[in-house]
């Protein structure tokens, strides 16, 4: 009797497999055959599964990204302030905590850069409109509970893409010297100006 593999299970179990060794080495370094070895497959196998190493990375971070989002929906909802919320969704781009999905997180971004994959800028695109109105949905909640101002709404997609940016930034230049420091200041420079004095 035949052996029915769940696929996309599968390709699941290979990428993760692999976790540890991007971690270590970064893509440019790995070849095919230490991919197999490490997910105990045949390099055929991992054709079978894989377009290319680049594809791997493409997995690894979707799913990692999933589960990173279920524990900070949880820990966004034990926040009382919307600053405190903003606080918690952004640190993904400082703490230690995400140290490693960053790194993978900047493979990624500079295979999309290199590689105009449609799969890759779809899964590129969905992330940044989620996580927009992810953001927006704290900042209107706010707003909602008389916490923020009217018109604050104005400046959701300009503080999501600073913090993007600072991110970036921090990557491709010398120039930012603690990334957790500049992205609370300038959050709380805005929410200085944007919460509700009581």
């Amino acid at each position: 009797m035949a052996i029915i593999v769940d696929k996309v299970q599968k390709r699941k179990d290979i990428a993760l497999s692999c976790k540890e060794i991007f971690f270590q080495n970064g893509i440019n370094d790995l070849t095919i055959s230490q991919i197999a070895k490490t997910a105990g497959v045949g390099k055929g196998t991992i054709y079978e599964y894989f377009k290319n190493k680049e594809d791997i990375i493409f997995e690894i971070v979707n799913i990692l990204i999933q589960e990173r989002n279920v524990l900070v929906k949880k820990r966004i909802s034990e926040q009382k302030t919307t600053r405190d919320k903003i606080r918690q969704f952004s640190r993904f781009f400082y703490s230690d905590e995400d140290k490693d999905l960053r790194e993978l997180y900047k493979e990624f971004i500079s295979i999309s850069l290199v590689n105009q994959d449609k799969e890759m800028k779809a899964f590129q695109t969905t992330c940044a409109d989620t996580y927009l109105k992810w953001f927006e949905s704290i900042l209107k909640e706010g707003i909602d509970k008389k916490e923020l101002k009217l018109g604050s709404e104005k400046l959701i997609k300009g503080m999501f893409a600073m913090t993007e940016g600072v991110f970036i930034k921090s990557i491709v230049t010398s120039s930012v010297e603690d990334i957790e420091k500049e992205i609370l200041q300038f959050q709380d420079a805005i929410f200085d100006l944007i919460e509700e004095k009581k």
